[in-house]
C-alpha cells in the first residue's frame, strides 16, 4: 500500500527553483523532464532516480501536460500542497505573461515585415509538429500493430474533427491496446510514496468527473461567456493524452470551430508559443486573451490557464494514492500502449489539418518548414533557434 510522507521543504524554496526553470526551460515537455531530472535528482537530490522514473511514468500515463504534472508532483512531495501550487506558478507564469503580451501586440504587426513575421511563426508549427509526430511514432509505434492503430486514429480524425470522434479514437486505441498489445509487458516496479491520502484522491476524481460532465450543461443553460470559455479549455485539458503538441487539435476544435478565434490567429499564437520557455499549455493564455467572446484580454487568459491546467492537476491527485498498485497490472500497461498509438495518429492528422493546409502555401514555405524540421531532428537545434530562423525567413520571403 502506498504510504503518505510528510513534506520536507518550504513553498518559497520551491517557487524560486521553478521560477528559474520557467524562465530558462526551452524545448518542450521531453526537454523539461530532462531539466527536472538534472535539477532535482542530480543536483538537489530531492528524490532518487527510481522514484523520479516512477513519477514520470505516472504523468505520461495520465491526460494532461506531463511536464507540468511532474513539476506539480515534485513541489507536492517537497512542500505539500503549497509547494505544488508554488511549483506550478513559478513554472507557468513566465511563458503565460509573455504570450499574453504577444496577444496584445500581434495585431500591430502589419505590412510586409509584419505579415512575413507572422507567417514565419506559423511555419514554426509545421516543423515542430512534424518533429513531434516523427519522434512519437518512432517511440510509441515501433511495431505493425501500434502503427496500424495510429493510422486508423488519423483516418477517423481526418474525416471528422468532432470532439466526440477524437475521444472515440482514444477509447478505441485503448481497447485495441488491451486486446492486441499485451506482449512484452515489463514487471517489477519499486515502491512510490506521496503526501496525498486516498480520501483526497477520491475527492479529486469526483471533482474532475463532475466538472467534465457538468460544465457543458452549465454553459448551455447559463449562456455565460466566461463559463463557456472555461468549459472549452477544461475539456481540452481533460481529454488530451500525451500532453504538449497533442492538445493542438483539441484546442482548435474548442476555439476555432465555434468562431471565437480564426485559424490565422490560432497558428500565429502557436508559433509564438514555441519561442518561450515553460509548458506549451500556456498557449491557452494567448487564446483566452484573443477570443472573440467576453471575457477576453487578461481575464480570458486567466480563465484559459485555469481551465486547461485544472483537469490535469485533479486527475493527478486522483491517481497518486493508487498508482503504486495499478501501474503493475499488465492490462493497464497494454491499454496505454494502444492509447499512445492513437495519440500519434491524432497528432499526425493535426499536422495535415490545420497546420499544413493553412500554412504551407508554396515552395518557399515548404523550404522554410523543411529547414526548420532538419534543424530540430538532424542538428538537434533548440526550438528557439527554429523560431528565430523561421521568423527571419518569413520576413525575407515576404520582402523579396
Amino acid at each position: 500500500m502506498m504510504t503518505v510522507e510528510q513534506p520536507v521543504g518550504r513553498a518559497a524554496e520551491v517557487f524560486r527553483v521553478f521560477l528559474r526553470l520557467g524562465l530558462t526551460s526551452f524545448g518542450g515537455p521531453i526537454a523539461h523532464i530532462g531539466y527536472f531530472r538534472h535539477e532535482f535528482v542530480e543536483r538537489r537530490k530531492w528524490l532518487d532516480e527510481q522514484a523520479y522514473a516512477d513519477l514520470v511514468a505516472l504523468c505520461q500515463f495520465l491526460p494532461g501536460p506531463a511536464s507540468s504534472q511532474v513539476g506539480f508532483s515534485l513541489g507536492l512531495m517537497r512542500a505539500g500542497y503549497a509547494g505544488a501550487l508554488a511549483a506550478w506558478t513559478g513554472f507557468t507564469l513566465p511563458s503565460a505573461i509573455v504570450l499574453v503580451l504577444f496577444a496584445y501586440g500581434a495585431s500591430a504587426l502589419s505590412g510586409p515585415v509584419g505579415s512575413g513575421l507572422v507567417h514565419g511563426l506559423k511555419l514554426v508549427a509545421v516543423a515542430i509538429v512534424a518533429q513531434a509526430v516523427w519522434g512519437m511514432a518512432r517511440t510509441l509505434c515501433p511495431d505493425r500493430t501500434r502503427a496500424s492503430i495510429a493510422v486508423l486514429a488519423a483516418l477517423l480524425i481526418l474525416f471528422s474533427t468532432s470532439p466526440v470522434v477524437q475521444v472515440g479514437a482514444i477509447l478505441l486505441g485503448g481497447l485495441a491496446g488491451l486486446v492486441l498489445c499485451r506482449a512484452g509487458q515489463g514487471g517489477g516496479a519499486t515502491h512510490f510514496a506521496v503526501p496525498v491520502s486516498r480520501r483526497v484522491g477520491l475527492a479529486a476524481l469526483a471533482a474532475f468527473s463532475i466538472l467534465l460532465i457538468g460544465l457543458p450543461v452549465l454553459a448551455r443553460l447559463s449562456g455565460d461567456g466566461g463559463i463557456a470559455l472555461f468549459e472549452a479549455f477544461y475539456r481540452s485539458g481533460a481529454l488530451v493524452f500525451g500532453g504538449g503538441h497533442v492538445v493542438l487539435p483539441l484546442l482548435r476544435e474548442a476555439v476555432v470551430t465555434p468562431g471565437w478565434v480564426n485559424d490565422s490567429a490560432f497558428l500565429t499564437g502557436y508559433g509564438a508559443a514555441q519561442a518561450v520557455p515553460g509548458p506549451l499549455f500556456t498557449f491557452a493564455a494567448y487564446l483566452g486573451a484573443v477570443v472573440g467572446i467576453a471575457p477576453h484580454g487578461v481575464a480570458g487568459a486567466i480563465i484559459g490557464l485555469l481551465g486547461i491546467f485544472l483537469p490535469g492537476v485533479l486527475i493527478l491527485l486522483a491517481a497518486l494514492p493508487f498508482w503504486d498498485e495499478f501501474r503493475k497490472r499488465a492490462g493497464a500497461q497494454a491499454m496505454m500502449r494502444g492509447v499512445n498509438a492513437a495519440v500519434v495518429g491524432i497528432l499526425g492528422a493535426a499536422l495535415y489539418q490545420p497546420v499544413w493546409t493553412s500554412t504551407v502555401l508554396g515552395p518557399r514555405d515548404f523550404g522554410i518548414a523543411l529547414v526548420g524540421f532538419a534543424l530540430l531532428t538532424v542538428w538537434r537545434a533548440p526550438p528557439l533557434v527554429v523560431v528565430v530562423f523561421s521568423a527571419i525567413a518569413g520576413v525575407l520571403a515576404a520582402s523579396g
